[in-house]
């Protein structure tokens, strides 16, 4: 099953300084039919203006991953790290117990990126926050585990049972990835047109997958893909 959830369809809200969509029910926005995808809570689709962005505001009990897909994404916390990430590259954020946050684009250009929230598989917990380059030359035709609760190799640790992968394709090329029997998959393509198994995703449709055991997907032209495999 994939079902196909065009960009122009998600919630949308435009606060001036914050252009979002919201893949799944956030804030204001809410469809009871998208509160979710397995233990994936919220994909939102953000742009943020120069100079500008998320003042300090608290968090628990999620696993929060961002994207930074162009431009910048300046962290600071109550744990007192620092630091700044950019495009292709991603931080994550275990909420835990509890920590507030802000994230500021202090660039001179809009700042682009997905922010994703997973929930963890237990309550509680030391809050952590943590950051990695991914260059995407290193993801080239295939999907490499950007943030990952298996202990794969070179991503970011995140406390469920999820992987945050990431590929690279040019036009013509094509990939595969094995999904596990009762999984759950949410792939979007942060730039270009693909394929994924006869389906057809316009830059930044989302692509809600479960009961497809082998996803083959095929880029029509230059595609930046990332995919949530969650339980």
């Amino acid at each position: 099953m994939i079902d196909r959830r065009p960009f122009e369809q998600l919630g949308h809200a435009n606060h001036g300084w914050l252009n979002a969509r919201h893949h799944f029910s956030f804030s204001s926005w809410y469809d009871p039919a998208r509160m979710g995808w397995g233990a994936l809570r919220v994909w939102n689709d953000d742009e943020i203006a120069p100079k500008s962005g998320f003042p300090p505001h608290p968090h628990n009990d999620m696993e929060i991953i961002t994207y930074v897909r162009t431009g910048a994404i300046t962290h600071q916390d109550s744990l007192g790290n620092k630091g700044r990430t950019g495009a292709g590259d991603v931080q994550v954020m275990s909420a835990g117990s509890g920590i507030r946050h802000a994230e500021y684009n202090l660039e001179d250009e809009t700042t682009t990126l997905f922010q994703l929230w997973i929930e963890p598989k237990e309550r509680g917990g030391a809050p952590s926050w943590g950051a990695k380059p991914f260059p995407k030359d290193d993801r080239s035709g295939r999907f490499v585990a950007l943030a990952s609760g298996f202990g794969d190799e070179g991503a970011l640790p995140i406390r469920t049972d999820a992987r945050v992968l990431g590929a690279t394709l040019k036009a013509g090329e094509s990939t595969t990835y094995e999904l596990g029997e009762g999984r759950h998959a949410y792939l979007v393509a942060a730039t270009g047109t693909v394929e994924v198994n006869g389906v057809t995703l316009n830059p930044r449709d989302g692509a809600a997958i479960r009961d497809e055991p082998l996803l083959t997907i095929r880029a029509e032209n230059d595609a930046e893909l990332v995919l949530v495999d969650a339980a």
